[in-house]
């Protein structure tokens, strides 16, 4: 038996065992404020973040937490670029260059890292990436860890494999170990991988034309509502588990929807401003506003929200 096959066996049968199972629950500490998210194109988009943010003000206006996005399309943890990538005009960046900084100007408390749908670098399974993948999320985890930080790592969303079956397979492998570390190395580990395919397969049962991503990668809104939810379950939030979408959660907030749109223009303001100051080398990102200037429309946002939570 080759060693390829044996490690597609093994994180198979651990997909069978894990895939269904429970997140975990998670309290967040009493004196975490400022909550990161890292991750790449799909964590830039940011609608997984949003829903989260809009949700943590709405149930616990009290808490007080900055949400804070630095997601950068293209990146990887891996370290890994395809060659031509993007017509070659530039390799896929590396959270490794930019970790440290995005750990001293940020400060946070709590980490979600999401990483992996770039990692293999759209390729079969090869032993080489994946063990570049896996360096890299344990060393994303122990600087997160020795910065005072908690992570929180999230297994990659799907790439749908009617876009590529050999792909999909990478994703799958990818998310069964980093699932297995909350077992070998008691990590904060949440699973949106197989969430996101059961909801997809369960889907094309009724309708063969279903989609979460048109692309294959990047997830649509309700793809992110997936993501968010599981994300919200690992709190504790167990209404949510039936919701079908974050306008029917927000719906049953006062003044839901209109803090949810402002939690979403907080964001999209945030994250340039946040990716600017912290540089990085991707080419064609909006540069965003100074971060000073930034802050100051934070606040704006944040006492309207505030006041729309008291009425």
């Amino acid at each position: 038996m080759t060693s390829k096959f044996f490690i597609v066996i093994v994180f198979f049968i651990i997909g069978l065992q894990f895939k269904a199972s429970a997140q975990n629950h998670y309290e967040i500490p009493s004196d975490v404020k400022r909550i990161l998210f890292v991750g790449n194109s799909i964590t830039y988009s940011g609608q997984y973040v949003s829903y989260f943010d809009a949700y943590l003000n709405l149930r616990y206006p009290e808490r007080d937490f900055e949400v804070i996005n630095v997601g950068l399309p293209s990146e990887t943890v891996s370290g890994l670029s395809e060659a031509g990538h993007a017509d070659g005009q530039f390799p896929r960046p590396d959270l490794h260059e930019r970790l440290g900084r995005i750990l001293a100007k940020v400060k946070p408390d709590l980490v979600f890292a999401c990483y992996g749908m770039n990692d293999g670098i759209y390729l079969p399974f090869d032993e080489g990436r994946f063990q570049k993948y896996r360096d890299g999320i344990v060393w994303l985890n122990k600087e997160v860890v020795e910065s005072g930080a908690t992570v929180v790592h999230l297994t990659p969303p799907i790439y749908d494999e009617r876009k590529g079956k050999a792909y999909a397979n990478v994703l799958d492998i990818y998310a069964d170990w980093l699932i297995s570390k909350r077992y070998t190395d008691q990590w904060e580990v949440i699973d949106l991988h197989w969430p996101m395919r059961k909801y997809l397969e369960d889907k094309r049962l009724k309708d063969s034309n279903y989609f979460l991503a048109k692309d294959g990668v990047h997830p649509n809104d309700t793809g992110h509502w997936i993501m968010a939810k599981q994300l919200l379950l690992f709190l504790g939030e167990e209404q949510v588990s039936n919701a079908e979408g974050m306008k029917e959660v927000v719906s049953q907030f006062a003044n839901g929807k209109e803090i949810l749109e402002l939690v979403e223009e907080r964001q999209k303001i945030m994250k340039d401003a946040w990716l600017t100051e912290i540089g990085h080398k991707r080419p064609g990102m909006n540069a965003g506003l100074p971060l000073k200037e930034a802050l100051w429309k934070f606040e704006l946002l944040d006492k309207e929200i505030g006041n729309l939570l008291k009425k």
